[in-house]
């Protein structure tokens, strides 16, 4: 008799955990650090992911690593904030500059590491002309039949990157100069050769065109001769 007591002592806890457990449903996501990720788009990741719709459960798969990666995020710390609610913050992905590839826009970072891809352009980041290549992989640089000019664009989206700068898009002319766009003002640098100075420079210079349109020409601006000239449309 006293075995059966205990058995139903221990029947009784076990439903009260269940019962109590099934209370911790997942009824608010809060999405911390998107920028370009669609803070939607996570928020119902995550309820897909809920194993029973759990918020326990989904924190507990979150930290044996078990979630499902999402497109430009590199990383996801999930907290619980109360029994319904979790918080999670997202790192996305660090992008340089894109390409647009057979209708898709792919995403490569500082080192020429493709990201990902879209079919709809996101964040920021320059849009690159001018490049030629036949395939790329995730997880692998970028292949270009002309190295010298990719690693050109990459020495100028570090700089973009560097000095804060806001570059629409980077283009080489059939003559191998680079032509860069910043909202209604292009910018004609020449080769390359004096990239350093001239992206030094780049921001102040477009401060004081804010709100113009035209053709900004830096061919031959450099540390001893720093002169520009902008010609309005």
């Amino acid at each position: 008799m006293k075995k059966h007591w205990i058995v139903l002592f221990i029947l009784v806890v076990i439903l009260g955990t269940l019962a109590y457990l099934s209370t911790w449903t997942v009824d608010k996501v809060q999405v911390e650090g998107c920028e370009i990720v669609n803070t939607q788009s996570v928020s119902d990741a995550m309820k897909e992911e809920a194993p029973l719709d759990n918020t326990l459960l989904l924190y507990i798969k979150s930290k044996m690593n078990k979630l499902k990666d999402l497109s430009f995020v590199s990383k996801m710390d999930l907290e619980l904030t109360d029994k319904n609610t979790v918080t999670v913050t997202v790192y996305e992905k660090s992008i340089a500059g894109c390409v647009l590839y057979k209708g898709d826009y792919v995403y490569f970072d500082k080192d020429g590491i493709v990201l990902d891809s879209s079919k709809r352009r996101v964040g920021s980041a320059p849009l690159i002309k001018g490049l030629t290549f036949t395939e790329w992989s995730i997880g692998k640089k970028l292949p270009s039949d002309d190295d010298k000019k990719f690693q050109t664009i990459l020495t100028i989206t570090q700089l973009v990157e560097k000095y804060d700068l806001e570059i629409d898009g980077i283009k080489f002319t059939a003559e191998n100069e680079i032509v860069l766009q910043h909202g209604g003002i292009t910018i004609e640098l020449g080769e390359g050769e004096y990239l350093a100075v001239q992206m030094m420079n780049l921001g102040n210079i477009l401060k004081n065109l804010e709100g113009m349109s035209g053709t900004l020409y830096m061919k031959d601006f450099d540390s001893e001769n720093a002169t520009a000239s902008f010609s309005k449309n």
